[in-house]
């Protein structure tokens, strides 16, 4: 009798798997941002963006906390609105660009309640560290698109702190923590 219940146990799992739908976000068609937020010198926030990224997701709406994303963000992309600002950004004082390429983001586990909030946690890797993370996410909605695809999309905050990830040069006491806000819409494979 256990060797069966395990059975059905183990079916259960994989077929929850197999039934999580794939995403790619949709970057593409700019329904999907990396945005980022910190003081200047206490007085305002300086706002930017990464404009090169990908990821993916799996997401299926009847079990949406087996869900999992992975995305990864080219740095060299930062872009501020500002070029010699976003010079210094790419430097070794900031995000070391030519060092570190890339920043990376794996989801490690996924709560969603009723109410469409929920938490997601993984590892970011960022300036060669790695640091587990919980972002706070939104659910925003799904549903049919008029190209015949099918897309989902979630908005989710998180703040880091800088010295976690190495990044200590030149930042003024008002600056050592960063705002991540993120705007995923994915589009079903």
């Amino acid at each position: 009798m256990k060797v069966f219940q395990v059975a059905i146990l183990a079916l259960s799992i994989v077929s929850t798997n197999i039934m999580a739908d794939e995403y790619v976000i949709d970057k593409k068609g700019m329904h999907a941002s990396i945005q980022f937020k910190i003081a200047h010198l206490g007085y305002s926030w300086l706002w930017g963006r990464f404009n090169d990224f990908d990821g993916e997701f799996t997401y299926d709406k009847s079990n949406p906390n087996a869900s999992k994303i992975e995305v990864t963000i080219n740095t060299k992309s930062v872009d501020s609105n500002h070029a010699e600002r976003d010079k210094h950004l790419r430097s070794d004082e900031f995000l070391d660009v030519e060092k570190f390429p890339q920043s990376k983001f794996v989801s490690t586990s996924f709560m969603l309640n009723e109410d469409g909030t929920g938490e997601l946690k993984g590892n970011f890797t960022l300036h060669g560290v790695t640091k587990p993370i919980t972002i706070a996410v939104k659910y925003i909605g799904e549903g049919d698109d008029p190209w015949g695809g099918y897309r989902v999309g979630f908005e989710g905050t998180t703040r880091i702190a800088l010295a976690d990830y190495g990044i200590l040069k030149n930042l003024g006491p008002a600056s050592k923590e960063l705002d991540l806000i993120l705007s995923i819409e994915g589009v079903r494979k």
